[in-house]
């Protein structure tokens, strides 16, 4: 089952919720699905909720439904769930089917397992910002690295580190009571500090497809009780919401042009510092940058035949539009003159000028051939007489003109 409440503004930002990857771990189905009647149910009535990290109160269902493309995904995993177990039919745990940045185990994409296929497709046909898949036997919002290279437990981040600590803080702090875990600081950890893991998903998206993904531990119990899922709706609700949110209420966002015709630029972005790319979209040119707020960033597009440039922002407590307008490498006058030297020999209306040439005119040409012979004989015989007055002019300087 697939819910998608979308906005039909095609710039704005894309987000996503993947639940049950385990089979053997319903709760993030559950939830995803009141996630999406709820959302449902209350865009039109305008409930005021707060939005833990700003003090101000925001109908969230509003914002979240025109402001952001929300994809729910209750089941990645139907067939475990339908077994009751962790891995899918073939018995595959598929948080460790993704290729990965350390081992070539699961390179050959063609032998991934059809679940994993079908997320990699999603991905590369969907720019998502970021999103976050849901699990169960643990209290804690993950983020990346999920490994490390020498596979020891230990802290070990990604480019993005700040920035995915505050996400996965989003998240702790507007839950019930995750940020107050004994086992983990705020609630949160890295997971390669946590226990190494290769072949996850959440590695693979920040990789691959310029996608924040966070794996949220939501739920002690892997499996409770069906009447426990009500309390636990209400633990995790404002954190599902407000982690959408925070695409809208914060980093940095806009579009690349071309200050030749105002067309958008499918160009890159990037922040001082910071080793990570993103890639504006094809269509519109448009970008949206994840970043913790309150801190200031240079932030530089380029874009290939064009000169790119560069800005620094402060990201305070909201969000920052930001559109780039670049200009090419090569002028325009540089342009038109080598525009009038191109010379297509091969179009159809060459052809058919050089052969109404070669045709019935063959005699005009032999008539001009002639001429031009004979004038170039009356120069040669001209030049020869001025010889002497050339050798005297020798010596002088010379002047060229480009």
């Amino acid at each position: 089952m697939h819910y998608a409440c979308i906005n039909l503004l095609n710039w704005q930002k894309f987000f996503r919720y993947i639940g049950n990857v385990h089979g053997d771990e319903p709760v993030g189905r559950e939830l995803l699905i009141n996630l999406a009647n709820w959302l449902c149910d209350n865009y039109l009535k305008d409930p005021l909720v707060f939005f833990f990290l700003y003090l101000h109160r925001y109908n969230l269902a509003k914002l979240i439904v025109e402001n952001v493309h929300l994809h729910l995904l209750p089941s990645m995993n139907p067939d475990g769930f339908s077994l009751r177990k962790r891995g899918n039919a073939n018995n595959i745990d598929l948080n460790r089917d993704f290729p990965d940045q350390f081992f070539s185990l699961n390179d050959d994409e063609d032998s991934r397992q059809p679940e994993t296929r079908a997320i990699m497709n999603w991905l590369r046909d969907i720019r998502f910002t970021a999103s976050a898949t849901l699990h169960g036997g643990a209290l804690v919002a993950n983020y990346p690295w999920d490994g490390s290279e020498d596979k020891r437990t230990k802290y070990y981040g990604c480019p993005d580190d700040d920035a995915f600590r505050f996400m996965a803080s989003i998240y702790s702090h507007s839950h019930y009571n995750m940020s107050s875990s004994k086992e983990f600081l705020s609630g949160i950890t890295n997971g390669a500090a946590w226990y190494p893991l290769y072949g996850g998903m959440q590695d693979w998206n920040y990789i691959h497809a310029g996608c924040f993904e966070l794996t949220l531990e939501i739920s002690d119990n892997k499996w409770p009780n069906s009447t426990e899922l009500p309390i636990l709706w209400k633990y995790n609700k404002m954190s599902l919401l407000n982690l959408v949110a925070s695409l809208v209420k914060t980093g940095v966002h806009g579009r690349i042009y071309s200050s030749v015709d105002g067309k958008p630029l499918p160009g890159s972005i990037t922040v001082s510092g910071i080793n990570y790319t993103v890639t504006a979209g094809k269509t519109l040119g448009d970008y949206h940058r994840f970043l913790a707020p309150r801190d200031k960033y240079e932030v530089v597009a380029t874009m290939i035949g064009y000169k790119s440039k560069n800005t620094t922002i402060w990201l305070d407590d909201g969000p920052v539009t930001l559109d780039f307008v670049l200009d090419p490498e090569v002028s325009i006058k540089e342009s038109v003159v080598q525009n009038v030297y191109d010379c297509d020999c091969n179009s159809k209306s060459t052809q058919e000028f050089v052969q109404f040439l070669w045709g019935a005119h063959l005699e005009v040409f032999f008539i001009l051939i002639v001429i031009l012979g004979f004038l170039l004989f009356l120069f040669q015989r001209r030049a020869k007489i001025k010889v002497p007055t050339s050798r005297q002019l020798s010596g002088s300087k010379k002047t060229v003109e480009v």
